[in-house]
C-alpha cells in the first residue's frame, strides 16, 4: 500500500505551500486518478512520492518502507514516468533499455522477454535499434513506460501519460495499466483528461491549492449530485 501521511511542501521559507496536509492512502490493484488545476500541487505531490523531493514533513511509505528508512529498497518499488521524460537523444531504444536493466540489475534473460512483451504490447518493437531522437513524442512516451515497468516495481507513478498520445496509443496504454492493476500492481497517475480519469480510475484524489478536497470513488462523488466529473470538478476547484 502507498501511504502518504500529513505532507507539507512549500519552495521558499514565507512562500504559501505547494502541497498543505495531504495525507492519502492507495491500495493494491488500485488506479488511482490524481486530479486538479495547474498549479495545483500534483507534481509536487508526485515528486515527493518518487523520492525526487523531500517534504518538509509528513511522510511517504510504500509497502511499509520509506525513503528514510532505506532509499535504494524503496525506490526499486517504483517506476515513474514523468511529464516530459528526458532521455539521451543519440542512444538507441535498446542502449536506454540496456541502461535502465543495468542500473536496476536485472538479470539478462528476463530483461530481454520484459523488453519484447512490453514493446509489442505498445507497438514500439519495430522502432527499439533506432535513435531516440528520432521518436516522435508520443513514441518517447511510450519507451518511457517500457522505461519505468522493465524493473517490474510495484508502483508506476505516471505525470499527465496520455498528453501528445494518438486515440490508438491513449488505447493501449490504458489497457496495460488495467493489467497492471489485475496483477495487483498500484498505479498512480495526474491527467486533465476528465474522460481518462473516469473510465479508467478505481478511485481519484482531486486537489486545489496544494490541499487535497477530494479521496474517494467517482461513483461516491457522483451519488452525492447527479452531475458529470466535469462539472463536479469544476464545482470542487471553484468552491475550495
Amino acid at each position: 500500500m502507498l501511504i502518504c501521511d500529513k505532507l507539507y511542501k512549500r519552495y521558499a521559507k514565507n512562500a504559501p505551500y505547494a502541497v498543505e496536509d495531504l495525507t492519502l492512502k492507495v491500495g493494491e490493484g488500485e488506479i488511482f486518478g490524481f486530479l486538479g488545476p495547474n498549479g495545483a500541487g500534483k507534481s509536487t505531490t508526485i515528486k515527493m512520492i518518487v523520492a525526487l523531493l523531500n517534504s518538509d514533513s509528513g511522510e511517504v511509505s510504500l509497502d511499509g518502507i520509506t525513503v528514510k528508512d532505506d532509499p535504494i529498497a524503496y525506490k526499486r518499488l517504483i517506476g515513474y514516468v514523468a511529464d516530459e521524460p528526458q532521455f539521451y537523444d543519440k542512444m538507441s531504444a535498446n542502449e536506454h533499455l540496456a541502461f535502465i536493466g543495468d542500473l536496476y540489475q536485472i538479470p539478462q534473460n528476463e530483461r530481454t522477454g520484459r523488453i519484447a512483451e512490453l514493446a509489442a504490447t505498445l507497438r514500439l518493437q519495430d522502432a527499439l535499434n533506432d535513435e531516440i531522437g528520432s521518436f516522435s513524442h508520443g513514441m518517447r512516451q511510450k519507451l518511457a513506460i517500457i522505461s519505468a515497468l522493465l524493473p517490474a516495481p510495484k508502483l508506476l507513478v505516471l505525470d499527465e501519460p496520455m498528453v501528445g498520445l494518438d486515440p490508438k496509443a491513449s488505447f493501449e496504454v490504458k489497457n496495460l495499466l488495467k493489467e497492471l492493476a489485475k496483477e495487483g500492481r498500484i498505479v498512480f497517475f495526474s491527467t486533465h483528461v476528465l474522460e481518462v480519469a473516469q473510465q479508467l480510475c478505481t478511485s481519484l484524489g482531486i486537489i486545489n491549492e496544494g490541499k487535497l478536497i477530494y479521496h474517494g470513488t467517482f461513483e461516491a462523488l457522483q451519488n452525492e449530485r447527479n452531475e458529470s466529473l466535469e462539472e463536479l470538478f469544476l464545482e470542487l476547484t471553484e468552491k475550495s
